[in-house]
């Protein structure tokens, strides 16, 4: 079911690409990656999430469909392509006018006065700049399957793990602030 104009929710943030003005205060990010047009596992994870109290949600990549985007409609969300996302031309039209901001393959935001680069992994440049120059708090990426939780330096590099093609299907929770990091196991 695609989601409805009623149920989109206004949302910026302060995104380094674009320059739009932060609107809200973060308390808990909830993070997810690799859905692989699995609506179902997405809902489920939004569920946990939820749950746990998140605020804010970044899909590090591997969306899949439309299907998974409508999970997202109606949230602060924001999220990245990855190497299994196609036709992304319809994609982000569709997320942006269901109210998900897209930032493309890779991206960098300000959220609760942090920095943080969103990538879906696929694409190493992004990821060893930001790791070489030190010059984001956070690194959100997916890709791999596999949970992250590694620090280089002052940059925090999270990984939630996937919600396909995983043993064990997770998500996770970061309060930015703190960089207190959770990872959750996901039933489907």
């Amino acid at each position: 079911m695609r989601a409805t104009p009623a149920t989109v929710v206004q949302f910026k943030m302060d995104c380094v690409d674009r320059g739009l003005p932060l609107s809200f205060d973060v308390v808990l990010i909830g993070i997810l990656s690799d859905t692989h047009d699995r609506s179902d596992a997405c809902a489920a994870a939004l569920r946990v999430l939820r749950d746990a109290g998140a605020d804010v949600y970044i899909h590090c990549g591997d969306v899949g469909s439309e299907a998974v985007l409508d999970q997202l409609a109606g949230l602060k969300s924001v999220l990245v392509w990855g190497n299994n996302d196609y036709d992304i031309g319809t994609l982000t039209r569709y997320a942006e006018e269901i109210g998900i901001q897209v930032l493309g393959n890779s991206g960098r935001i300000k959220l609760a006065g942090k920095d943080f680069l969103i990538a879906h992994g696929d694409r190493a440049i992004p990821i060893n700049d930001a790791m070489e120059n030190q010059d984001c708090d956070y690194i959100l990426h997916g890709h791999t399957h596999v949970r992250r939780d590694e620090h280089v330096g002052k940059t925090h590099i999270i990984n939630p793990g996937a919600l396909h093609r995983a043993s064990r299907k997770s998500v996770a929770t970061l309060e930015p602030e703190t960089g207190a990091l959770r990872f959750a196991f996901v039933d489907i």
